[in-house]
């Protein structure tokens, strides 16, 4: 079993150095116990800063490493170019982390170890087996509880996590993902899953461990009402009354650069 890991990469040079090597270093030692095969696939994605130099000196040293080089931002058009680089290869799972670390590898194995018998893994905070370190403001975990809530109601799929940077899929269901994926932004991660769920897929949701890298950086007032419009918008596009609904589509947009 071979396994192709994404990682989108913008301006990450103080912290994809720790991440490539701790990936590297936990694999490594998979393959050497005969366990399964690897390659972490780097999205370089449109940085100004020393990553790019970075994730290059570390691919020399381990062979297991690659990279692409987009010009063009947002996450999730890196993880779909990711994705689309990593079906044209041998690997039989494909999925995608964080580059900040936030899950560490072996976190990420929970995902390979559990997804047997399914279509795909995805990392879920809320399950009780999970390891949270530290602990999230309840302010945060409250916004994530209604933003979820709102997902579930909107697109009437089971996930309780879907934003958690962890994601995998067999091969053949991710090629049947990637033509219908096309959001880049904040509600990239919900349409993956509204898609992959449309599709009849199987998902096994994963305890994880996560680590809040970055939680006091976010302005979580304006992410979360970018978040809204973002799955709303979606909403929209994806709705049978989009024909009925589309003059909402000016307004949503005018509101969204308001809160840009």
């Amino acid at each position: 079993m071979k396994v192709s890991i994404v990682i989108p990469a913008y301006n990450e040079e103080k912290r994809i150095a720790r991440t490539l090597e701790g990936y590297g270093s936990y694999f490594n030692e998979l393959v050497r116990k005969k366990a399964l095969e690897y390659e972490i696939l780097v999205v370089i994605n449109n940085t100004t800063d020393r990553t790019e130099e970075i994730v290059k000196n570390l691919a020399k040293t381990n062979k297991k490493i690659r990279y692409i080089n987009l010009k063009k931002g947002g996450k999730g058009y890196a993880v779909i170019s990711g994705f689309q680089e990593a079906v044209k290869g041998d690997s039989d799972l494909i999925g995608f982390v964080d580059a900040d670390m936030a899950t560490p590898p072996e976190a990420f194995n929970y995902l390979i170890k559990e997804i047997k018998g399914y279509d795909g893994a995805i990392a879920d905070r809320r399950l009780k087996e999970s390891i949270i370190q530290p602990e999230q403001p309840f302010k945060r975990r409250f916004a994530a509880a209604c933003f979820n809530l709102l997902v579930r109601t909107l697109f009437l799929f089971p996930y309780k996590d879907t934003q958690c940077g962890a994601k995998l899929f067999r091969k053949d269901v991710l090629k049947q993902m990637l033509p219908k994926l096309g959001m880049s932004g904040y509600a990239f991660d919900v349409e993956m899953l509204y898609v992959f769920h449309k599709l009849g897929g199987k998902m096994k949701q994963a305890k994880t461990i996560w680590k809040d890298m970055d939680y006091s950086k976010i302005d979580l007032k304006k992410h979360s009402i970018q978040m809204f419009f973002a799955v709303f918008q979606l909403r929209i596009i994806n709705s049978p009354l989009r024909i009925i609904l589309r003059p909402l589509k000016p307004l949503i947009m005018i509101l969204w650069g308001w809160v840009k």
